[in-house]
């Protein structure tokens, strides 16, 4: 079974935070949400989360981490020296590293591991990446172990894409097809 890790941070966008985990659950994904400075995690619209551990707890053996967006909550993560290290291993031993709406621009960008790389983020925060990556203004852009969605209408379908990165198209277009999303 996989393993990922969803980082939370006060002010994530609750959408594309819970619908991955949702998601990936239902696929039969272990899923650890991970509190930066937390248990309690207040989204940005104020939707109350309680994260599983908090950062300081985890160990960065997952087979995969996801981040959110959502502000101030990417800027949140983007700030954490301990995640830019995290991310920056789970690049170099080529292990999923999934970010949807800012965290693209702000966490992957910050942390320099979009260089050469296509990705995708919210319309408009593309300039904060820096400018070593490909920004394509897609829903969702698979570059290898790297998987990036635009915002929280892609919610799903980032999902979808995750889910088939770990565990196959099959599961993910049968969970889709399940969950009655257009096109399955």
């Amino acid at each position: 079974m996989s393993t990922v890790a969803v980082i939370l941070a006060d002010g994530f966008e609750e959408i594309e935070g819970i619908t991955p985990i949702d998601f990936m659950r239902r696929a039969g994904i272990e899923v650890i949400s991970v509190g930066l400075t937390g248990k309690q995690i207040t989204g940005a619209h104020n939707i109350i989360i309680q994260a599983d551990i908090i950062l300081d707890e985890f160990k960065a053996d997952t087979d995969g981490i996801l981040i959110p967006g959502g502000m101030p909550g990417a800027a949140n993560i983007a700030g954490s020296e301990k995640i830019r290290t995290i991310i920056q291993s789970y690049d170099r031993d080529k292990k999923l590293v999934a970010a949807i709406c800012a965290a693209p621009a702000l966490v992957l960008g910050g942390a320099g591991v979009l260089k050469g790389r296509s990705f995708t983020c919210y319309p408009g925060m593309e300039g904060e990446a820096g400018p070593d990556g490909n920004y394509t203004g897609e829903r969702v852009v698979v570059d290898g172990h790297m998987i990036t969605g635009n915002g929280p209408g892609g919610a799903a379908e980032f999902s979808a894409a995750v889910i088939s990165y770990l565990e196959g198209r099959e599961k993910a277009d049968a969970l889709m097809k399940g969950s009655l999303q257009k096109g399955y």
